[in-house]
C-alpha cells in the first residue's frame, strides 16, 4: 500500500500571495491522485507536526526559535525575496517537516510499502540558519537525521533530482559519512552550488555526488547518468534507507527550468529508484514534494512517480 501525506495547512502556507511556489500546486497534486485510477490502494495520512528537537538535529536551535516565535499578521520574507511567510506558514512548516519522519515511520512500521508527501513548503535549500528558496525547515534532512539519530540505521542515501541543486541538503551532510547525496540538477542554474568537484569534505568525503546538468537534457541524457552514476553508487553504498527529493521542475513544460522530462520520464527513473531500494534496503523508499510549478505537468508528473512506487507500472 502507498501511502500519501496531506494536510489542509500545505493549501494554506502563501494562501492570497501571489507566488509561484502557490497553494494550488498542492491542490493540484491532491485532486489528482483522489481521482486517480492508475494508483491502487492509496492510503491518505494527515500530517503530524514535527517536534522541536527534529528540526534541531539539522537547524541551528537560533534560527528554529527564529522561525517558531514569528507571529504573522501580513507577509513576511524570509531572505532575500524568494521565501515569503503567511499566517499559516510557521505551522504550515512544522507539519511539512514533521510528514518526512511521518512517512518513514510508515515503511519502517510496515503499514505502507512507499511514501509520498505532498508537504508544502518544500525544503531541500533551507541550510543550517537560513531559509532559502520557498523552504524553510530542509523537510528530507530532517527524516534523513531521524533515521541516523532515533532509528538506528548507519546509511541512508538521498537522492534529489530536482531542477535545482539541493544546496542545504548538501551543507548539512557535507562531512558525514552516514549520508549519501546525489544531486543532479540543470547547471548552471539557481542557486549556483552544485558543482560536480564538490565531493564531501573531511569523513564526509566521497559521499557527496552531483551530477550537473546542460540545460536542454531529456531524459535519455538522465537515465544516462542513472545507469552510469546514480545506481553505481547507491549499489556501493547500501542504503537501509532511500528518500528522494522528489521536485518536478524538470518536466518540458515547467516554467522555472531548461529541461525536457516528461511524467513518463519521472516514471522511468522512479522504477530505477525502486530497483535500487529492492535490491539495497528491502525497498525502504520514501519521496517527499519539492519544485514543479506547471500545475498540469506536476500532477501528472506524481501520479506517474507513485503508479511505478505501486507496482502499477512503469
Amino acid at each position: 500500500m502507498i501511502g500519501f501525506i496531506y494536510h489542509e495547512l500545505f493549501a494554506k502556507h502563501l494562501e492570497g500571495y501571489a507566488h509561484v511556489e502557490s497553494p494550488e500546486r498542492y491542490l493540484a497534486v491532491v485532486d489528482k491522485m483522489k481521482r486517480s485510477s492508475r494508483v491502487p490502494h492509496i492510503s491518505f495520512r494527515e500530517a503530524e507536526p514535527a517536534k522541536r528537537e527534529w528540526i534541531e538535529a539539522v537547524h541551528d536551535k537560533s534560527y528554529v526559535d527564529s522561525i517558531l516565535s514569528l507571529r504573522i499578521h501580513r507577509p513576511v520574507v524570509l531572505d532575500w525575496g524568494d521565501t515569503v511567510a503567511t499566517s499559516a506558514t510557521v505551522e504550515a512548516a512544522l507539519h511539512s517537516a514533521g510528514a518526512g519522519v511521518q512517512a518513514v515511520r510508515l515503511v519502517l512500521d510496515g503499514e505502507c510499502s512507499s511514501v509520498f508527501s505532498a508537504g508544502r513548503p518544500p525544503g531541500h535549500h533551507a541550510e543550517k540558519n537560513r531559509a532559502m528558496g520557498f523552504c524553510i525547515f530542509n523537510n528530507v534532512a530532517i527524516a534523513s537525521a531521524y533515521l541516523l539519530e532515533e532509528c538506528g540505521l548507519s546509511r541512508v542515501a538521498v537522492v534529489d533530482w530536482d531542477v535545482h541543486h539541493g544546496n542545504g541538503t548538501e551543507s548539512i551532510f557535507l562531512g558525514d559519512d552516514r549520508l549519501l547525496y546525489i544531486s543532479l540538477h540543470q547547471y548552471p542554474h539557481y542557486p549556483g552550488s552544485g558543482h560536480a568537484r564538490i565531493t564531501g569534505t573531511g569523513r564526509g568525503e566521497g559521499y557527496n555526488l552531483n551530477i550537473p546538468l546542460e540545460s536542454g537534457a531529456g531524459e535519455e541524457r538522465y537515465l544516462e547518468e542513472f545507469d552510469r552514476q546514480v545506481l553505481p553508487a547507491l549499489d556501493r553504498f547500501k542504503p537501509e534507507f532511500l528518500l528522494i527529493s522528489a521536485g518536478f521542475d524538470g518536466h518540458r513544460d515547467d516554467l522555472l527550468s531548461g529541461m525536457r522530462l516528461t511524467g513518463d520520464s519521472f516514471g522511468r527513473m522512479t522504477a530505477r529508484l525502486k530497483e535500487a531500494a529492492e535490491k539495497n534496503c528491502g525497498g525502504r523508499i520514501v519521496s517527499l514534494l519539492e519544485g514543479g510549478y506547471n500545475l498540469e505537468a506536476l500532477a501528472d508528473s506524481v501520479e506517474k512517480h507513485l503508479e511505478v512506487l505501486a507496482g502499477a507500472g512503469g
